[in-house]
C-alpha cells in the first residue's frame, strides 16, 4: 500500500467522522467542548464585599470559588449563606458574554432567608412570597455602564429563566426558574 492510499483513506475516515458528529444532538456536541474558564466578579452593594474567580475550569466547577461566591451573595440581614444554584452562575456568565462585559456585577439581592423574604414581602407587593431568592436561584443585579433596559433585553434574549425589570430602582431581577418576564 502506498502513502498516497493511506492519505486518501485517512481523509475519507476523517470526513465520515465529521459527518457523524454533525448528526449528534447539540448536547452531545457541547459536552465534547469542556475546556476553558468561566470567570465572574461580584460587588455586594449592601456589605461592600467583593469576590472574583473562575467558577468553572476545564469542565469542572470550582468548589472553593463557589463557596466564596455563596458567602458574598448571602442574606446580609440574617448573615446566612446558602448554596447558589450553579445555573444562576451560568446565566450570569452568558449574560456577561452577551453584553461583552467583564466588569463587576453589582448585587442588590441574591440569597434571602425565609425570614428576610417574609419581612420584605410584608413591606412591598413586589416581593414574591415564594421567591426564587430563597432557593438560591435568583439575583437582583446592575452593571455599571450598562443601561438597565439593555441589561433586561440581553437577559430576555437568553431565555434562561425569569427576568424582572425595575428601572426606577435601577436593577434587573434574573432567576433560573421558568422563562417569563415582568416589569
Amino acid at each position: 500500500m502506498t502513502i498516497e492510499c493511506l492519505t486518501r483513506r485517512q481523509l475519507l475516515l476523517g470526513l465520515s467522522g465529521a459527518a457523524v458528529v454533525t448528526l449528534l444532538p447539540n448536547t452531545a456536541q457541547a459536552s465534547r467542548s469542556t475546556f476553558g474558564v468561566k470567570d465572574l466578579r461580584f460587588y455586594n452593594l449592601h456589605t461592600g464585599e467583593r469576590s472574583q474567580g473562575s467558577f468553572w475550569v476545564d469542565g469542572q466547577y470550582q468548589p472553593s470559588i463557589l463557596t466564596e461566591f455563596n458567602q458574598v451573595l448571602r442574606d446580609h440581614r440574617q448573615n446566612l449563606a446558602a448554596p447558589i444554584d450553579k445555573r444562576l452562575f451560568e446565566y450570569l456568565y452568558k449574560l456577561q458574554v452577551t453584553l461583552d462585559n467583564q466588569d463587576e456585577i453589582h448585587v442588590i439581592s441574591a440569597y434571602r432567608s425565609p425570614k428576610t423574604n417574609q419581612m420584605l414581602a410584608s413591606r412591598s407587593n413586589g416581593v414574591a412570597k415564594k421567591s426564587y431568592h430563597m432557593k438560591g436561584m435568583a439575583m437582583d443585579i446592575a452593571l455599571p455602564g450598562v443601561k438597565t433596559k439593555h441589561l433586561r433585553d440581553a437577559a430576555e434574549s437568553l431565555k434562561l429563566g425569569g427576568v424582572g425589570f425595575y428601572p426606577r430602582d435601577g436593577f434587573v431581577h434574573i432567576d433560573c426558574g421558568p422563562v417569563r418576564r415582568w416589569g
